[in-house]
C-alpha cells in the first residue's frame, strides 16, 4: 500500500522540491530532465498490475485520513483505472520530453511550469483511483485549479487569462453540480464508496434523488470534456503552451469526463434519461465539433473543434453501451457491449493520434512561427519526419486504414447501426438518426484532416510568408510524436494485444454484471463486406469530393454570423453580469459608514425575525433560570452608566478609562458565574488595551467643545429598535429550545479525553486547535504586514533624507 500511493503522490511531492532545486538544476541540465523521472517511474509501476488486473484481479488500498468521518484515501486499481493511469503517465512522459525542447530553458519560468504539470499530473492520478466520492471530487477541482494555471502560464497575453478564466469557470461550475449529484448518491446509497453504491444499486434507482443526481453528475462530466453546450473552452485554452495542450486535452483533463461517465455507469446505465443525455449529447458534439473544425483556420483551433467531435463520439459510444445494462446477458446486450468496448478503444487511439498531432502543430509554429494554414503550404519538402508524423495522425483520426482509427471508427459505425434498430426509448422512431449523423460527421472529419495534412504540408512552399527559416524539427521534438504514430501503426496491426490487456479488463469495470466473451471482442480490420465498409467507402468518396471543392462552399461556413455562437452567447452573458454586479455594488457601496450598518443590521433582522416567526421559534422557558442577585443587578446598572459615560464624555482619556471599567465589570461578571480563568484573562486584555489606548490617544490633539444638533432619524431608531428586539428575542428562545444535549457535558470530560485541567485551555488548544493555530498565523500575518509597512516606511524616509 505504501508504494502505490508513494507513486501515486509522487508527483505532488517532486512539485514542492522543484521550485527548491530549480536554480541549481538550470545550471546543469533542463528541469524537465528531472521531472522526467516522475511519470516514467509511475508508468513502469503501473505495467506491473497489468497481467493480474488481465486475469481478472483488482486491487483496494485504504489510507487512513479522518477515520471518525469515515474519510479515508481509498483507492481501487481495476480496469479502468489502470487504463487512466497508464495514460495520464505514459503520456506524460512523451509530453515532458517534448517539452524539454520545446520549452526554451533560458527563456521560459521552467519550475512554474514543472510545478503545474505535476500538480495535474497528480491530481489526475488521484482523480482516476479515488473510490471515495468526496475525494474524488477534490481532485477533480485541483485538476480544474492546476488546468487554469498551465493554460494561463503564459499569463502577460491577454488572451492567455480569458482562456484560463473561461476554462474556470465552465469546469468549475460543472464540478459544483456533480459535487450535488455526488451528495445526492452518498444520502441514497449511505456510503462514500463507488463500490458499495454498485452493490446498493436496488436502492439508489428506486429512489427520488435518483434523476437529479444523474442530471448532476452528467453536468459534472460535460462541461469537464468539452461535451456541446460547453465545448466553448477548449479552443480558447489552446492558449497554453503545446506541450500543455497535447497533454490536458489528448490524453487527460477532456477524457475525466469520460472518466466518470464510464465509472458511473454501472449505476446510471439502463436508464433512458441516461442513455438520451450520454449518447444524444455526445452525438451532437460529434456533429458540432466536426463542422466547426471547418471553419478554423488557424491549426490548433482546428485539432481543438476536432478534440470536441472526438470526444463527442467516444461519448455517444458509452451511452449506446450502456444499453448492455437494460438488455441484461444475451445477444442483445453482446452487441451493446462492444460499444463500450468500442468507446475504450477509440479513447486510447485518440490519446496516441491527437497527442502526435498537438506536437506536429507545436513543431510547425516553433519552426515557422506560423499556425495559419493560409500562410503554409509546401512543408513537406522541408520537414518530411514531420510530415510522416501528420501523415499518420490525420490518416488515423479520418479513420483510414491501416492505423488504428480506421479500427474504432468502424466499430463506431457498427454501433450506431445496431442502435438504430433497438426498438426500446423511442429508437423504433428516431434511431436512424444516429447513423445518418455518424455518417455526416465523418465526412466533415474526413475533410478537415485532409485540410490539416494537404493544405499544410502540400502545394506551394512559401518562405516569405514565414516569419523564420525553416529546417526539420530536433530529434527531441520529434521524438515524443513518432513514438505516438509508432503506437497508431502497431495497434491497427495488433488491436488484440491493446485488447485483451488492456481494454477488456477496463470493459469489465465498466460493466460489472454482464458476461464478457473474447470472441466478441475481437478486433479485425475485415468484417467482409458490410454496411460499415459501405459507409467507410462513403465517407472517403464524399470526403474527397468536398475537399477538391473546398473553395467553392467554405465561405458558406466562415461567414456565418459570429452573433449567433455560443462563444459570444458567453461572452455577452459575462459582460452583461460583470454590468449588472458592478451597476450594485456603485449603488450600495455608497462610502457611508452609516448606510453600511443599515444594510448588514435591515438583513440580519429580516432574516432572523421573520424565521424566528414563520418557525414558530419564539418560545420562553424561565423555569431553569437562576435567581438574579442584587450584585447582578448592581453589575448590569454599572456597565449601563459606564457605557453611556464612553458615548457622552467630554475628553478621551475619561472615554478611555470608562471604557476599561466597562471590560473590568465583564470580568466581575465571570468571576460571579465561577470562572475565574476567564475573569483573569479579561483582565489582562482590559489592562493592555487601556493601557495601549491611553498611550495612543496621549498624542492626539484634545476634542473641542463645540453645540451641534444631532438631527432625528426614524430610520435609525427603528434599525435600533428591531435590532435589539431581535437579539433579545434570539438570546431568550435560544434559551427556552433544549432540543439537543448541551455541548458543554463533552468538555467537561477534557481531563480524560486532552489530559487537561483546565477546561478553556482544553477548549483552545485541543479541541479547538486548529481553529486556534489559524487565528495565531492570521495575527502573525496581519503583525509580518503592518512591520513591512512601517519598515518600508522608514526606509522611504531614509532615502528623501538622503537625497
Amino acid at each position: 500500500m505504501a508504494i502505490f500511493y508513494t507513486f501515486v503522490f509522487l508527483p505532488l511531492i517532486i512539485a514542492i522540491l522543484v521550485p527548491l532545486l530549480y536554480k541549481y538544476l538550470n545550471r546543469f541540465v533542463h528541469t524537465g530532465w528531472f521531472v522526467l523521472l516522475v511519470p516514467l517511474s509511475i508508468f513502469v509501476y503501473l505495467l506491473r498490475y497489468i497481467p493480474d488486473v488481465a486475469s481478472g484481479n483488482t486491487y483496494k488500498y485504504t489510507l487512513s485520513w479522518i477515520p471518525s468521518l469515515d474519510m479515508n484515501m481509498t483507492s481501487y486499481v481495476d480496469g479502468l483505472s489502470l487504463l487512466f493511469g497508464l495514460l495520464i503517465s505514459g503520456i506524460g512522459t512523451l509530453v515532458i520530453i517534448y517539452s524539454i525542447f520545446y520549452m526554451s530553458k533560458a527563456r521560459e519560468a521552467l519550475h512554474s511550469f514543472y510545478v503545474y504539470l505535476l500538480m495535474f499530473m497528480g491530481a489526475m492520478l488521484g482523480l482516476v483511483f479515488s473510490d471515495h466520492l468526496l475525494v474524488l471530487y477534490g481532485f477533480w477541482e485541483l485538476t480544474s485549479v492546476s488546468s487554469f494555471l498551465l493554460i494561463s502560464y503564459w499569463y502577460e497575453r491577454k488572451s492567455s487569462r480569458q482562456g484560463a478564466l473561461k476554462a474556470l469557470l465552465i469546469t468549475v461550475l460543472g464540478g459544483f453540480g456533480m459535487l450535488a449529484g455526488f451528495i445526492m448518491l452518498i444520502m441514497m446509497a449511505d456510503t462514500y464508496s463507488i463500490r458499495e453504491m454498485i452493490a446498493n444499486l436496488e436502492a439508489i434507482q428506486s429512489h427520488a434523488l435518483f434523476i437529479p443526481a444523474m442530471l448532476c453528475v452528467l453536468l459534472g462530466a460535460f462541461t469537464k470534456s468539452a461535451q456541446f453546450p460547453f465545448g466553448i473552452w477548449l479552443p480558447d485554452a489552446m492558449e497554453a503552451p503545446t506541450p500543455v495542450s497535447s497533454y490536458l486535452h489528448s490524453a487527460t483533463m477532456v477524457k475525466a469526463g469520460i472518466y466518470l461517465v464510464a465509472r458511473m455507469t454501472p449505476l446510471f446505465g439502463g436508464s433512458s434519461v441516461w442513455f438520451w443525455l450520454v449518447a444524444g449529447i455526445g452525438l451532437v458534439t460529434l456533429l458540432y465539433g466536426s463542422l466547426t473544425a471547418l471553419r478554423q483556420t488557424d491549426l490548433k483551433a482546428m485539432l481543438a473543434y476536432s478534440t470536441i467531435s472526438q470526444l463527442g463520439l467516444i461519448m455517444c459510444l458509452l451511452g449506446v453501451g450502456s444499453l448492455a445494462i437494460y438488455f441484461g446477458p444475451g445477444d442483445s446486450g453482446t452487441v451493446f457491449t462492444v460499444a463500450t468496448f468500442a468507446a475504450l478503444f477509440h479513447l486510447f487511439n485518440h490519446s496516441t493520434f491527437k497527442g502526435s498531432l498537438f506536437m506536429v502543430v507545436g513543431i510547425i509554429d516553433h519552426e515557422t512561427g506560423r499556425r495559419d494554414i493560409r500562410y503554409l503550404g509546401g512543408l513537406m519538402q522541408v520537414m518530411p519526419i514531420t510530415f510522416t508524423i501528420a501523415v499518420i495522425g490525420g490518416f488515423s483520426m479520418a479513420g483510414l486504414p491501416p492505423f488504428n482509427g480506421f479500427l474504432s471508427k468502424e466499430m463506431f459505425f457498427a454501433a450506431v447501426n445496431d442502435v438504430s434498430g433497438a426498438g426500446i426509448f423511442g429508437l423504433s422512431n428516431i434511431g436512424i438518426l444516429f447513423p445518418i449523423i455518424a455518417w455526416v460527421a465523418s465526412i466533415l472529419t474526413f475533410v478537415y484532416c485532409m485540410v490539416f495534412v494537404f493544405k499544410t504540408f502540400g502545394g506551394t512552399y512559401r518562405p516569405e510568408k514565414l516569419t523564420r527559416k525553416v529546417h526539420e524539427a530536433p530529434w527531441g521534438m520529434l521524438f515524443s510524436p513518432a513514438v505516438l504514430g509508432l503506437l497508431v501503426i502497431l495497434i491497427f496491426f495488433f488491436p488484440n494485444v491493446l485488447g485483451k490487456y488492456i481494454l477488456t479488463p477496463a470493459l469489465t469495470a465498466i460493466l460489472p454484471t454482464i458476461p464478457i466473451s473474447p470472441y466478441d471482442l475481437k478486433i479485425s480490420a475485415w468484417h467482409e463486406l458490410n454496411m460499415e465498409l459501405v459507409m467507410t467507402i462513403g465517407v472517403i468518396v464524399v470526403g474527397i469530393l468536398l475537399f477538391k471543392t473546398k473553395k467553392r462552399w467554405i465561405q458558406v461556413l466562415r461567414n456565418y454570423t459570429q452573433g449567433l455562437t455560443l462563444n459570444q452567447l458567453y461572452n455577452q452573458g459575462l459582460a452583461g453580469t460583470e454590468k449588472l454586479s458592478a451597476s450594485l455594488t456603485n449603488r450600495y457601496m455608497t462610502g457611508s459608514l452609516r448606510h453600511y450598518l443599515i444594510y448588514i443590521f435591515s438583513f440580519f433582522v429580516i432574516v432572523l425575525l421573520s424565521s424566528l416567526l414563520l418557525l414558530h421559534g419564539i418560545q420562553f422557558d424561565f423555569s431553569n433560570n437562576a435567581v438574579i442577585s442584587i450584585f447582578d443587578a448592581g453589575l448590569v446598572l454599572a456597565m449601563v452608566i459606564a457605557a453611556l459615560t464612553v458615548l457622552l464624555a467630554g475628553n478621551r482619556i475619561m472615554a478611555i478609562v470608562a471604557l476599561g471599567a466597562l471590560g473590568y465589570m465583564v470580568s466581575m461578571f465571570f468571576v460571579i458565574f465561577r470562572a475565574p480563568d476567564l475573569a483573569l484573562t479579561q483582565m489582562v486584555v482590559e489592562t493592555v488595551t487601556t493601557v495601549l489606548f491611553l498611550l495612543c490617544f496621549y498624542h492626539l490633539p484634545k476634542l473641542k467643545k463645540r453645540i451641534e444638533r444631532i438631527p432625528f432619524k426614524l430610520t435609525n431608531l427603528m434599525i435600533s429598535i428591531a435590532m435589539g428586539l431581535t437579539v433579545t428575542l434570539l438570546g431568550l428562545s435560544a434559551n427556552g429550545h433544549k432540543l439537543f444535549e448541551p455541548i458543554s457535558l463533552f468538555f467537561e470530560n477534557a481531563y480524560e479525553l486532552a489530559g487537561a485541567k483546565n477546561i478553556v485551555n482544553a477548549i483552545l488548544v485541543d479541541f479547538r486547535g486548529f481553529d486556534t493555530m489559524l487565528e495565531i498565523s492570521v495575527l502573525a500575518i496581519a503583525g509580518l504586514g503592518v512591520y513591512i509597512l512601517v519598515h518600508q516606511r522608514s526606509k522611504r524616509r531614509e532615502q528623501h533624507e538622503n537625497e
